[in-house]
Parts: C-alpha cells; sequence; structure tokens
C-alpha cells in the first residue's frame, strides 16, 4: 500500500511530535489526516470516539497518532499473520480512551472548546483562561485542519529560527 496517503511510505514508529521538525510535523498532520478521515468512515465512528475537530485537542492526536502507527506496523510489510488482531485488540482499547477524550475536552460535532487545562498556583493564566468565551461554532472542518496545521509550522519553524539563531552566535 506504499504511496497512499494514510504515510505508509513514512518508516512506521513512535511520533513524537514534541520533536518534529516542521516539514516533518506537515508530513504527519496529512498522513494522520488523511489515516483518521478512512478509520471513521471504515468503522462507522461516532463524533463521540473522532470529533471532526480532533486536531485541535493533543490528547486526541497523540492518541490517533500512537494508533495510526500501530496500524502502520501491523499492517506493513513483515508483520506477522496475527499482527492486524492484536490492532483489532488494541483499537477496542484505544476506542474506550477516545470517548473518555472526547468528553473531557468538550469537542462535539459542530463545537469546540479549548481542552480544559487548570492553572496551578503561580502559572501564568493559559489561553482558555483568558477567553471569556471559550467554545466556538466551527462551520468547515478541513479549512480549520488546514489553518491549525500552518499555525503549528509557524511555531515550529520560528522555534527552529530561535534555536539556529543561538547555535549561529555561539559558533561566532
Amino acid at each position: 500500500m506504499s504511496g497512499h496517503p494514510f504515510g505508509d511510505d513514512l518508516p512506521p514508529g513512535p511520533v513524537n511530535w514534541n520533536e518534529l521538525l516542521p516539514e516533518q510535523a506537515e508530513e504527519q498532520w496529512c498522513a494522520l489526516d488523511a489515516w483518521v478521515t478512512w478509520l471513521r468512515r471504515a468503522y462507522g465512528l461516532s463524533p463521540m470516539e473522532i470529533p471532526p475537530f480532533w486536531h485541535r485537542h493533543d490528547e486526541l492526536v497523540w492518541e490517533l497518532s500512537a494508533l495510526h502507527q500501530h496500524w502502520l506496523a501491523c499492517y506493513g510489510d513483515g508483520a506477522a499473520l496475527s499482527a492486524p488482531i492484536q490492532w483489532h485488540r488494541d483499537f477496542r482499547e484505544a476506542r474506550t480512551r477516545l470517548r473518555e477524550w472526547v468528553a473531557a475536552c468538550g469537542t462535539d460535532i459542530a463545537s469546540d472548546r479549548p481542552t480544559l487545562n487548570p492553572t496551578w498556583p503561580g502559572e501564568p493564566p493559559t489561553d482558555a483562561d483568558a477567553d471569556a468565551d471559550p467554545t466556538r461554532v466551527l462551520t468547515d472542518r478541513a479549512a480549520d485542519f488546514r489553518a491549525t496545521v500552518e499555525a503549528d509550522i509557524a511555531v515550529r519553524e520560528a522555534t527552529l529560527e530561535v534555536y539556529l539563531t543561538a547555535v549561529r552566535e555561539a559558533d561566532a
């Protein structure tokens, strides 16, 4: 299935979203979005398991990304014949966790709010704390996904530039 938009041409392995370079992140986002779209349609998953705005919630991104990588390993070349059965066992467990994550983060079919993240004493308020009306009505999932990915890439590029500038200055 190489060349499929699911990221099959990427080597399967854990994706640490915290360490991806801008190009890697864009590639992973696109592969994950294509796979999540396939997954929800192939298995008839409800928005209580995979909501349209899953990409706005780190907990869902990490869970779905891990599930995606597991799927790539279980259905890739060289996988054991029993690997797909193991994937389905793990998928059943992941569906329970997905429902818990979705219930906790409060996203649904047409609206979304940032995941509640309590501020600990001495910490600055989070974006959600500063937002007077954190619930957003969202109408175009594809446009929202593109905007989210573009914002993520911009932050990664800025972070990388700060790092490279510091390295250049240290070498000078």
